[in-house]
């Protein structure tokens, strides 16, 4: 995200928060913003771009995070900087994930009802009404804290090597999409492909022979996943299916769903003559593509570039997998350490950073988890043909 990005957004919010309260307002992150806060943060933002952008010298930023509050603000705009990149990377597990929110660090729980959903039975006159009952299906899962920290040397400050000190939220919103992204994949992949947890025999949501992705493989997946039932017997109705490949497969994938028509051998009955079928590409109307190219990282022993899923869309009421994160911490966080070295006979400079090091700390927290849910709402293949 660039830095007149952030200027604008900062203005944004000190003209929204302006004129609904008139004074302080709950502002970024849920922190208690005055008017006059967002004011000097940004021109702070406005100072740090024109540093970035070489219109001022290096040293005067190093001059201005000497002071507490400069380097306050400043540690407001790399928090911003950091979200407004995390927010621009692509997210492709949320076309087949549900997105959750849970209240802290304890096991939280989802439970599906499962039963009384069947066609009514008709009632006789003066008679009962047949009784049905319900069970409940019970998920779990915890979130869990991650991150690091990365030390800008005093050196870097001295030499004026903005570039290591301006990549830092890039670096951090990536990693944390990244740490996202591989975390789903390890939902419903394992080394050797399609989870051996998720996709089995039992749960009947295995592609027959495990074919490669092509037009005929691709409708029978399909076939499958529309043939679900619901435990009273039911059909599921799945409005819209995700097909998930790996990078090497995508663009199979863009050429079976991108065709205009679709040409189908068949034999109206036997002794006939072969006749070429011409229909419209369903497929692209009923099917959309997400590439994840973490399959093959996760896969790392067997079938990484070839392994291809089905996937219910997550709106529907049980999806194949859930992410959760932590509530009022939805996005990473950006924070800088406070100095712990001060000059003798000098007051605290914030550049001197580190006692032992001399580095200036920055550290980035992200918190999430996730489970395994419905195994009816996906279906795949390792692409082994066999």
């Amino acid at each position: 995200m660039e830095f007149q990005e952030v200027i604008e957004s900062i203005r944004a919010e000190e003209a929204s928060v302006q004129k609904l309260f008139g004074g302080d307002g709950k502002g970024y992150r849920g922190i208690k913003r005055s008017p006059e806060y967002l004011g000097k943060l940004a021109e702070a933002a406005n100072f740090v771009n024109e540093v970035y952008s070489g219109q001022r010298r290096g040293w005067q930023l190093k001059e201005a995070l000497g002071t507490s509050d400069f380097s306050n603000l400043f540690g407001d705009i790399l928090d911003r900087a950091l979200l407004g990149s995390y927010m621009e990377t692509e997210q492709v597990y949320r076309n087949f994930a549900r997105i959750g929110s849970v209240p802290d660090f304890r096991t939280v729980k989802r439970f599906a009802l499962n039963g009384s959903e069947s066609v009514l039975a008709i009632v006789p006159q003066q008679a009962e009404y047949p009784e049905s009952s319900v069970t409940d299906a019970a998920y779990s899962y915890t979130v869990q804290k991650y991150g690091r920290r990365i030390g800008f040397s005093w050196e870097a400050m001295v030499n004026d090597d903005l570039d290591a000190l301006k990549s830092i939220p890039q670096r951090f919103a990536r990693a944390a999409r990244r740490s996202e992204s591989k975390f789903v994949t390890g939902l419903y992949c394992d080394t050797s492909g399609p989870h051996a947890s998720l996709y089995t025999v039992g749960n009947a949501n295995k592609v027959t022979s495990n074919p490669v992705l092509s037009i005929s493989a691709l409708q029978t997946a399909y076939k499958i996943l529309a043939a679900m039932r619901d435990v009273d017997g039911e059909p599921i109705v799945v409005d819209a299916v995700e097909l998930v490949v790996p990078p090497a497969l995508q663009i199979t994938a863009q050429n079976i769903l991108n065709a205009n028509q679709l040409w189908l051998d068949t034999n109206a009955s036997a002794g006939t003559a072969q006749q070429n079928l011409v229909t419209a590409n369903w497929m692209s109307q009923k099917v959309r593509l997400s590439v994840d190219p973490y399959i093959p990282v996760v896969a790392s022993s067997a079938n990484g570039d070839t392994s291809w899923f089905l996937f219910a869309s997550p709106s529907v009421g049980r999806p194949a997998l859930e992410i959760g994160f932590l509530r009022g911490h939805e996005s990473p966080e950006i924070f800088v350490k406070a100095p712990n070295t001060q000059s003798a006979g000098a007051a605290t400079d914030a550049l001197n950073g580190d006692f032992d090091t001399d580095s200036i700390m920055y550290k980035v927290r992200h918190v999430f988890g996730g489970t395994r849910m419905d195994p009816k709402m996906t279906v795949g293949s390792n692409g082994s043909g066999s």
